[in-house]
């Protein structure tokens, strides 16, 4: 029987063996599945983008250590909300971690429930992230069933162009236009204009 995925899972990346078991733990005392790694390169190997969840990951490790890493990810397209976690007060460290999107910057030793707390508004984050593209994707599939001249109404009704006005834009009937907003809205799966000029919005035609 095929291994089934956590719903969440937080990766944790310190070379500090102690840290690691103590965290793991602490993140395991809540319900939520956890996965270690020594190393950057032991991530790396491991992650899985289509997991949601958050890495909580130690700035300064050997070889590579924690901004390197968030870089490396960034080129990589992985988008997975990061907690930085420190031996060392250090405000540049910790402006470029913020600058480059982390979501956190604890010191050690940091308090438990902070650190819970980051761990689930990650993930929570992660989640809306993921429910966002998905339904992203989703509107451009249906956006790529109009046609060019559907597509051309779509963008004017959404401006707040009347059928009329549009018609007279287009240099085509009335009715013709009214034929392509009712298959706009039968193809974009839209209720009313209010969500259809939504669906736009994020579809980025406003």
């Amino acid at each position: 029987m095929p291994e089934t995925k956590p719903k969440t899972l937080v990766y944790l990346v310190d070379d500090d063996f102690s840290v690691r078991d103590s965290l793991s733990l602490l993140i395991e005392s809540t319900g939520q599945a956890v996965r270690c790694f020594e190393s950057a390169d032991g991530f790396l190997n491991d992650y899985d983008p289509a997991q949601a969840g958050c890495l909580v990951l130690d700035v300064r490790m050997p070889s590579m250590g924690g901004l390197e890493l968030q870089e490396e990810m960034t080129r990589r397209d992985f988008a997975i909300p990061i907690i930085f976690i420190s031996g060392h007060a250090d405000v540049p460290d910790s402006s470029k971690a913020f600058r480059a999107g982390a979501i956190d910057y604890l010191e050690k030793p940091f308090d438990s429930e902070t650190l819970l707390t980051r761990i689930q508004e990650g993930i929570q984050k992660d989640l809306d992230t993921r429910v966002y593209q998905t339904e992203k994707r989703n509107l451009n599939k249906r956006l790529g069933k109009l046609t060019p001249r559907e597509h051309e109404v779509l963008i004017l009704v959404v401006k707040g162009f009347s059928n009329k006005e549009a018609a007279k834009l287009l240099k085509v009937s009335y009715r013709t236009i009214d034929v392509h907003r009712a298959k706009i809205m039968e193809k974009m799966e839209a209720e009313d204009l209010s969500e259809l000029t939504v669906m736009a919005m994020h579809c980025g035609l406003m």
